[in-house]
């Protein structure tokens, strides 16, 4: 991992914070807090029904040159951030010297190169209670908006959706069946939160690909599912193949080097 640095001017979305900051690390590439912004977060333990949705979501925003937020946790915050790299920040709860969780060891370390990552602890600080809390406000206050893939009512989710609410941000939520992700369904029906019924208009908000770009390879660049890019574009999906431009390895569409 390279060193943190701190951040000699805190970015603009955090300068009017409840809980002021004192300081800012950084390690990676920070021209990403020069794009347009996304937040997204959910549950740990999410359904494969969100966790399909939100990468599929954090692929059409990173296309549109869109930067996508979270927090590095388990579940959707890596699944946001995997799907969405390069274009994606993660916000952690401890210094940034500590891979937190384990279990994502090898994303944060990637991020920390090619991405980036935020703290506003110092190296060797470790995780709290509190800090998770904490750094939720800083994972809403960069985006524009935030998503919130799947939430019970007593979650963190529901914490960062009361940051949203107060700051005044857009709230958007996933469609959920009845009885599943009580939580945003319960901002849904209070009126504070938007359903995403469609994610190509959704992304379209943030941003348009570019036309002298080749779409589906810049898909197929975030390594996505066959099932995906068989639904992005069925029939570059064969002529690429067949033209050896891309190749399926364990379920994944990617690359040809």
């Amino acid at each position: 991992m390279p060193f943190s640095q701190r951040l000699s001017k805190v970015p603009c979305e955090l300068e009017n914070l409840d809980k002021a900051l004192e300081n800012l690390y950084y390690q990676g590439e920070l021209s990403l807090l020069n794009l347009r912004k996304v937040s997204i977060v959910g549950a740990r333990r999410a359904y494969p029904y969100s966790r399909a949705l939100i990468h599929t979501l954090s692929l059409a925003l990173a296309s549109r040159n869109v930067c996508v937020v979270s927090g590095i946790a388990m579940g959707i915050d890596a699944i946001a951030h995997e799907a969405a790299f390069p274009k994606t920040i993660g916000v952690m709860a401890n210094g940034l010297d500590i891979m937190y969780p384990k279990v994502n060891k090898k994303l944060i370390s990637k991020m920390a190169e090619s991405s980036l990552i935020l703290s506003e602890y110092e190296d060797g600080c470790e995780a709290r209670a509190y800090t998770f809390v904490q750094r939720n406000r800083i994972v809403v206050a960069l985006g524009e908006v935030l998503v919130i893939a799947q939430a019970d009512l007593n979650s963190g989710s529901m914490r960062s959706a009361e940051f949203a609410l107060n700051s005044g941000k857009k709230i958007y939520v996933l469609p959920h069946r009845l009885g599943e992700s009580r939580g945003t369904m319960k901002l849904v029906q209070e009126g504070k939160a938007e359903l995403i019924t469609d994610i190509e208009k959704f992304a379209n908000i943030f941003g348009k690909i570019e036309l002298n770009q080749d779409e589906f390879l810049q898909f197929c660049s975030n390594s996505p599912s066959y099932e995906e890019a068989l639904s992005f574009n069925s029939q570059k999906l064969f002529e690429y193949e067949l033209a050896g431009k891309i190749k399926v390895l364990n379920g994944r569409v990617c690359l040809n080097a």
